[in-house]
């Protein structure tokens, strides 16, 4: 290679190699998933073309080309998008760029393609954002070893570290909302105002909040001696809350609180309430989750739960630059001092579609 010439990056190796992409990014990663000749294959081609191995992670960690990467799923749902937002936010608030590589699927493969674009780029770290379970299986393979930090692979669930069994894999540098506190609160706000119980519009399987938010409601029942009646699921949208509501006023009609993974979801349901006859908060109390901007312009305006993702930001930028540049000091790094994995707590936010049990 001539000076003059670009340097190579990891698409040129693996046109020289005769492979794919993601076996050129394994290689560099030391994944096992390769064979021995295959590996050989790159490793030759890379010195061929003195492509300077940027995914290794102490590589990758020293070079400072003042760009993180951020690995997402979904560039649609308001909390994806709101966290994508708060970590660009809290890296330019110290100077730092963001590059941004979407995966079309939570899947392995993917992950490579996403991690593949980065390391291109020369990105210092990496953010991944996993709002699945799938995602979180796939990042906790492929960024092992590199200096990379999860936002949304742990459920929180309040103070203290973080419960056996949970999400996020030993050793992976993570950081969470309080989904299942957030749920809780909810839960325990319908009941001290005299509900009986609380029906649940959950959202998706497979979506970790949406599974964590379905605990708290539970174990807040649970804990209060109440019955939790079997929730009835939605798509985050607020045409599958509409849908779920209907079919739960056909089964419950003489319902009174609800709890609504989402803000959007809560919207569809107050559709159907009213298209039901039923009054907001008189007949039926309702909590979303979130806080969308517009949740206060709903009618009535929604209490609902309001989750902090510029703090979530904050703390995952931080981290990554504990990891990354360690010399540089606690002084003007975001969110530092929070060591892994941390918890983001949520907030009750009381507006007008909730009140006391008819029944009371």
């Amino acid at each position: 290679m001539r000076p003059s010439d670009p340097a190579p990056v990891m698409t040129d190796v693996a046109r020289l190699a005769g492979v794919s992409h993601q076996t050129v990014s394994r290689v560099v990663n030391g994944s096992p998933h390769v064979s021995e000749p295959t590996r050989a294959k790159v490793m030759a081609a890379m010195e061929q073309l003195g492509y300077r191995r940027n995914g290794v992670a102490r590589a990758l960690a020293m070079r400072r080309s003042g760009t993180l990467g951020v690995i997402t799923f979904d560039t649609v749902r308001y909390g994806p998008v709101s966290t994508l937002y708060s970590i660009e936010q809290a890296a330019g608030s110290v100077g730092l760029g963001v590059s941004i590589a979407v995966a079309e699927r939570a899947a392995s493969d993917e992950v490579v393609r996403a991690l593949a674009r980065l390391q291109d780029q020369s990105v210092e770290g990496i953010v991944a954002i996993a709002p699945q379970h799938d995602a979180v299986d796939a990042l906790s393979t492929e960024l092992r070893g590199l200096p990379a930090v999860l936002v949304g692979g742990v459920h929180g669930g309040g103070s203290g570290p973080i419960a056996a069994g949970d999400e996020v894999r030993p050793g992976q540098p993570a950081v969470g909302i309080d989904q299942r506190g957030g749920a809780a609160a909810a839960t325990r706000h319908l009941l001290d105002l005299g509900h009986r119980t609380v029906h649940h519009l959950a959202g998706p399987r497979g979506w970790l909040d949406a599974e964590w938010r379905t605990e708290g409601w539970r174990a807040t029942l649970d804990e209060a001696g109440r019955s939790a009646p079997e929730p009835v699921a939605g798509d985050w949208s607020a045409g599958s809350g509409y849908a779920a509501m209907r079919e739960m006023l056909a089964a419950t009609p003489d319902l009174t609180a609800v709890f609504a993974a989402n803000d959007p979801m809560a919207l569809g349901a107050l559709r159907a309430l009213d298209e039901a006859g039923l009054r907001v908060p008189e007949d039926v109390s309702i909590v979303g989750f979130d806080d969308v901007p517009e949740a206060e312009f709903f009618r009535p305006p929604l209490t609902t739960v309001r989750q902090h993702f510029t703090e979530a930001g904050r703390r995952a930028v931080g981290m990554l630059l504990d990891m990354i540049r360690p010399d540089d000091g606690p002084a003007t790094r975001p969110g530092s001092g929070t060591g892994p994995p941390a918890v983001v707590p949520t907030e009750l936010v009381v507006r007008r579609s909730t009140g006391p049990s008819p029944h009371r």
